[in-house]
């Protein structure tokens, strides 16, 4: 089972994919992406562990997502979250987007997805439902996120859109076979 939750920022979509995780299996492997840049985002992975069980086995993966999730058989891997993990490939080697290695690292990310014999619980947000970002990156970043997004409810069997903590299925059923072009 592949299910995904998508929201905006503080939506509640981390500790619902959690709940499911526990519910789901004992033996959950959290693929973490997000990495502590700064004091501020320290204290919101410091906040993530706690609300953890401190069973679950935790990988950082910043980059090679798709590596990890082929890695992590027969666990079932909540992968938290996709959109730090863009920031991360995207950015990773300067202030230039470097598209083509973020392009090979989600096609091998969204392959691994589609192979994944294990239950995966991924999360991710919503950000293009605002306006239109005022410069380049913010678009190229809104853009690549969108098509993420896209490509990922494809292949995943439930989709959830969480606001306000309260999840509505936009998705239940079989795997498509196709995704969006892009």
């Amino acid at each position: 089972m592949r299910v995904l939750f998508i929201g905006g920022a503080r939506s509640g979509k981390s500790s619902l994919a959690q709940r499911l995780s526990g519910q789901r299996s004992a033996d959950v492997c959290v693929l973490v992406t997000g990495t502590e840049s700064d004091p501020e985002m320290a204290a919101r992975i410091a906040a993530h562990r706690r609300e953890r069980p401190s069973h679950w086995r935790v990988r950082e993966e910043t980059v090679r997502l798709g590596r990890a999730l082929r890695d992590e058989k027969p666990r079932l891997v909540l992968v938290d979250c996709l959109t730090l993990w863009i920031s991360n490939c995207l950015w990773a080697t300067g202030p230039e987007a470097d598209l083509a290695r973020w392009r090979y690292e989600r096609d091998d990310f969204v392959a691994a997805l589609r192979e994944a014999t294990n239950d995966v619980i991924i999360v991710t947000n919503e950000v293009g439902t605002g306006i239109v970002p005022g410069n380049a990156a913010s678009r190229i970043f809104r853009d690549e996120q969108g098509w993420l997004n896209q490509a990922v409810a494809a292949v995943c069997d439930e989709v959830y859109l969480v606001t306000a903590g309260l999840p509505m299925c936009l998705k239940r059923g079989p795997v498509r076979t196709t995704t969006p072009a892009r």
